[in-house]
C-alpha cells in the first residue's frame, strides 16, 4: 500500500486529505471518504484502509480546512453548522475535493464514488446531487436527508444508497420518507436500508450514548459495510490490483 497526507485547497482554504492506494499498474477507482462533525479524524483513514483492501484507492476528504477538528459537541457543531446554513458552500468545498481526487496518482478520474458517515452522508449525497463529475455512486450511513435547496435539482445521474437506523432521532422516519420523494422526483437509481432497534452513528465502535442518539451496532454495520463492497462492484465492475 501506498500511504500518504496531501494538501489540497478550495479558494483560500487549505485542506488535509489522507490517501491510502495498493498496488497497481493500471489506473483504479477512488472512493472518496466524507467526515462525520468533527472533522476527518482515524476512523476516516481507517475506512480508507478499508476501502484500499478492496482494491480502490481510498482517499478521506477534509470538509472543515487543515487543524480544524472538534472535540466536543459544541466546537463539532460550530464547525459543522456553518456548512449547513450555506449548502452552496458546501457543494464547492465537496467539488474540490473531487477535483483532487483526479489528481491522485494511479487514480481513474472517471471512476469515483463517494460514502460519508452521518454529516459526512449528507457529504456524499450532496456529491450526487451535485452530479460531480466522475461520481458513479455515492454511500451515506447514518447520514443527513436534509436536501439542499440550492436550485432545481437536475436528474442525479449517480446510483445512491442510504443505511439508516430507522430510531435515529437525528433522522426521522419522516426525513427519510422524504429522501426517498425527492430521489424520486430527481429519477435517482436510489436504495434505503432501513435498519430497525438502530440509533444514529451505528457504524462507530466509539458511540455509545443513547440519550443523544447515538449507539453502535455491529450487525447494523456489518450489513452495510456487506452491501456496500457489492455496490462498489456494481458501480466499477472488477478490479485487479496487489495490496
Amino acid at each position: 500500500m501506498r500511504r500518504e497526507v496531501i494538501e489540497y485547497s478550495d479558494g483560500d482554504a487549505r485542506l488535509e486529505g489522507y490517501v491510502v492506494a495498493p498496488r497497481a499498474d493500471h489506473p483504479l477507482p477512488v472512493v472518496l471518504i466524507c467526515h462525520a462533525w468533527r472533522g476527518s479524524e482515524a476512523f476516516d483513514r481507517e475506512r480508507a484502509e478499508w476501502i484500499a483492501s478492496l482494491g480502490y484507492i481510498g482517499f478521506a476528504i477534509d470538509v472543515y480546512g487543515k487543524g480544524k477538528r472538534g472535540t466536543d459537541n459544541a466546537s463539532c457543531a460550530a464547525l459543522m453548522t456553518p456548512f449547513l446554513e450555506d449548502r452552496a458552500m458546501l457543494k464547492g468545498r465537496l467539488l474540490a475535493s473531487v477535483t483532487e481526487a483526479g489528481r491522485i496518482s494511479g487514480a481513474d478520474r472517471t471512476r469515483l464514488a463517494a460514502i460519508g458517515f452521518c454529516f459526512g452522508g449528507l457529504c456524499a449525497l450532496d456529491l450526487a446531487r451535485a452530479n460531480a463529475q466522475g461520481v458513479l455512486g455515492t454511500v451515506a450511513y447514518h447520514g443527513l436527508f436534509t436536501a439542499p435547496n440550492i436550485g432545481t435539482q437536475p436528474p442525479i445521474a449517480a446510483k445512491v444508497i442510504a443505511y439508516h437506523g430507522w430510531d435515529d432521532p437525528m433522522c426521522t422516519p419522516e426525513a427519510a420518507l422524504g429522501f426517498a420523494a425527492e430521489m424520486t422526483a430527481a429519477k435517482a437509481d436510489w436504495q434505503l436500508h432501513a435498519f430497525g432497534g438502530t440509533l444514529h452513528a451505528f457504524t462507530n465502535p466509539d458511540a455509545n450514548d443513547p440519550s443523544f442518539g447515538v449507539q453502535y451496532r455491529a450487525a447494523a454495520a456489518a450489513r452495510a459495510y456487506e452491501g456496500s463492497v457489492g455496490f462498489f462492484h456494481e458501480i466499477f465492475g472488477p478490479t485487479q490490483c496487489s495490496a
